[in-house]
């Protein structure tokens, strides 16, 4: 069965979470964090196991990546939505490296 690939935000999320990435996750400086989690999972050894970007049709400031990511030490598998290209934090563009480098480019 061939998966047609997302057109919006929208779409990739609600086909994440029909794959069972149930949990919205947020990058912070200490790692992955969740509502339903009191300590951070490690950047390290979360796997990014989908990667969908998206651009804005005329503004570079539109652009946005949706990971599907698991999480063994905490046996989930969650959604991060981030903004992503030239207009984000260097900060937070350098977690989203951090985690989609280690894991590649899936998806």
């Amino acid at each position: 069965m061939t998966m047609d690939a997302p057109e919006t935000v929208t779409e990739a999320v609600e086909l994440l979470r029909s794959l069972g990435y149930t949990d919205d996750f947020e990058l912070s400086a200490t790692g992955l964090t969740t509502a339903v989690e009191v300590d951070p999972h490690t950047l390290e050894s979360a796997t990014v196991d989908y990667t969908f970007r998206f651009e804005g049709p005329s503004d570079p400031g539109d652009e946005a990546i949706v990971l599907g990511v698991s999480c063994p030490d905490w046996g989930r598998r969650g959604v991060v939505v981030s903004a992503y290209g030239p207009d984000v934090d260097p900060e937070h563009a350098e977690l989203l490296l951090a985690l989609t480098r280690r894991s590649g480019d899936a998806g």
